[in-house]
């Protein structure tokens, strides 16, 4: 009888296997979409972003330039490159929704290449070709770097998907991972904010390593945040719950100190370095926040993993490059150098006055002799000599002017 009824046990069972097989194709080719759906929002908001924030320099600049008394926020340029980043802003948080934090989180470099590529479209200097390929091969060349990491990126991200419910959430939040790196953060961060503040420690990387591990919390809670306005907009509310405003405040909060942190090392640092060493060093506590919290590479093969991690540092070397060839700021003197003035002696010289050495000159100071002239050109002299110091106690003048040695 078991003989005779497993046939049929067999046909019955057949179709639901059939079913339970052809549901994981779909399964995965939906999360690649929606990979690719996160990524395209990552690029177009960083592109958009930093198309807005050349708008908004070249409004600054051109006002600058000119004699027009407008206020910058009442030109149209100004405010066409706000609403454009805003739109790019909207673009990139929405990203975060739909592809895995550790997908997300490197594609930064996107503005990077668009600023670079925008500042050689528009440069007002003429150079000849010899001089701007010398000048811009390394800008090239982390452009190409920076495309080809991009591509790894999107290519061999994570691909897990999970609905950012308020459960999975704080699921999340109370795991041991996640608390035991918690721990080793706020330890780190509480360190190095010591030796920022009591220590006057300012390196470059103490500076951008407190923007970046408040930068991973800050990512982490965007995910969250816009997973859960996702999932609300679907049909399933979750803005009614806590964890939901939690995480939007905690948003928020890290948001503002990690902006303060980056204009404090904007005031002495090159924006240059600030932009290379802050992407690698933001990019990975990323991505170490999004492996412990949503677990973004779990069940992932080693290839992928190496290939990702492959993709990211060429990405990090391809910023490096564009970074490293930008022009430095010259700084603006409001005085001129009397080094630099021909016939005119150095002021750093060892007692030596600064005086014109021009000849036939009868300007204030001058050294030449000017009894051949008429007097009534001639310029008053006034001779200093060196204070004569009494006995103690006695006050002397600090100087004694002599008498002109003309007869008027």
């Amino acid at each position: 009888m078991e003989g005779g009824n497993s046939p049929s046990l067999q046909l019955q069972q057949l179709p639901l296997a059939t079913a339970a097989v052809s549901v994981q194709p779909h399964t995965d080719s939906f999360s690649y979409k929606e990979n690719l759906i996160g990524a395209l929002l990552a690029i177009f908001g960083h592109l958009v972003s930093s198309i807005a924030l050349n708008l908004q320099k070249y409004s600054h600049i051109r006002l600058a330039g000119s004699k027009d008394p407008r206020a910058y926020f009442r030109t149209k340029t100004w405010w066409s490159g706000l609403l454009l980043l805003v739109l790019g802003e909207l673009g990139v948080f929405s990203s975060y929704a739909f592809a895995p934090l550790s997908l997300i989180v490197p594609l930064s470099a996107v503005s990077v290449v668009a600023s670079a590529i925008i500042g050689i479209i528009f440069i007002k200097e003429k150079w000849k070709p010899k001089e701007f390929l010398r000048r811009y091969v390394l800008s090239f060349v982390g452009c190409g770097l920076a495309v080809v990491g991009t591509y790894l990126l999107v290519t061999f991200g994570p691909n897990s998907h999970e609905k950012m419910t308020a459960e999975n959430i704080t699921r999340h939040l109370v795991s041991w991972p996640f608390l035991l790196y918690m721990l080793v953060e706020i330890i780190v961060f509480c360190l190095l904010l010591y030796f920022y503040k009591e220590r006057n420690a300012n390196y470059i990387v103490i500076i951008l390593l407190l923007v970046a591990l408040l930068g991973s919390m800050t990512v982490v809670t965007v995910k969250a945040v816009a997973g859960m306005m996702l999932v609300s907009i679907q049909g399933s509310l979750q803005l009614d719950s806590p964890i939901f405003y939690i995480m939007l405040v905690c948003m928020i909060a890290t948001a503002i100190y990690q902006a303060t942190f980056l204009a404090q090392a904007s005031q002495l640092y090159d924006s240059a370095q600030i932009s290379s060493i802050g992407y690698i060093l933001s990019t990975t506590a990323a991505i170490s926040a999004g492996a412990t919290f949503y677990l973004d590479f779990m069940g992932e093969d080693v290839l992928h993993i190496c290939m990702f991690a492959l993709g990211c540092l060429i990405a990090f070397l391809g910023v490096f490059l564009i970074t490293r060839n930008r022009k430095k700021p010259v700084p603006f003197e409001p005085y001129i150098s009397m080094d630099a003035m021909p016939g005119m002696q150095n002021m750093h010289d060892k007692g030596i006055a600064v005086q014109p050495d021009l000849k036939a000159s009868f300007s204030y100071g001058a050294l030449e002799n000017n009894d051949s002239m008429p007097e009534i050109y001639t310029p008053a002299t006034l001779p200093i000599v060196q204070e004569q110091h009494g006995p103690k106690g006695a006050s002397a003048p600090p100087y004694r002017v002599l008498e002109h040695s003309k007869k008027e």
